[in-house]
């Protein structure tokens, strides 16, 4: 097997600091499973509707133009990764997001894009 190469660093104290900032796998798994949950269309519709208030699976078909089956089963893979909650309201289960982290991530998500979209250079943070 063939011995792999590491390359000299240019800015040696920038890797340095990137190695002892980086976060731990575990955690780093998480945030990849998290940036995944977004990655599809209809999860995205189904969080960003839920942004406002809980809905129930039939009224997030109704927004997200897929069956409830499919609705259900997006709803499955975001509450196996804790981005959102389900609630019993008598007969009907709402769904809500699981804290307000996933609102926060879900505007800043949209505040690139929207900065991407108009050709908006960065800001520094207030």
């Amino acid at each position: 097997m063939a011995q792999r190469v590491v390359p000299e660093a240019i800015d040696p104290e920038a890797v340095e600091a990137a190695r002892a900032a980086a976060m731990p796998e575990e955690m780093l798994h998480l945030v990849v499973g998290v940036f995944d949950a977004l990655s599809d269309p209809t999860r995205a519709r189904i969080l960003y509707a839920l942004t406002g208030r809980p809905m129930c699976v039939r009224d997030l078909a109704i927004i997200t133009g897929v069956s409830e089956s499919a609705v259900s089963h997006q709803l499955r893979f975001l509450r196996d990764r804790r981005l959102v909650k389900p609630a019993r309201d008598g007969n009907i289960i709402r769904y809500s997001l699981d804290d307000h982290h996933v609102g926060a991530l879900f505007r800043e998500a949209e505040y690139h894009a929207d900065h991407v979209r108009q050709a908006i250079p960065d800001h520094p943070y207030s």
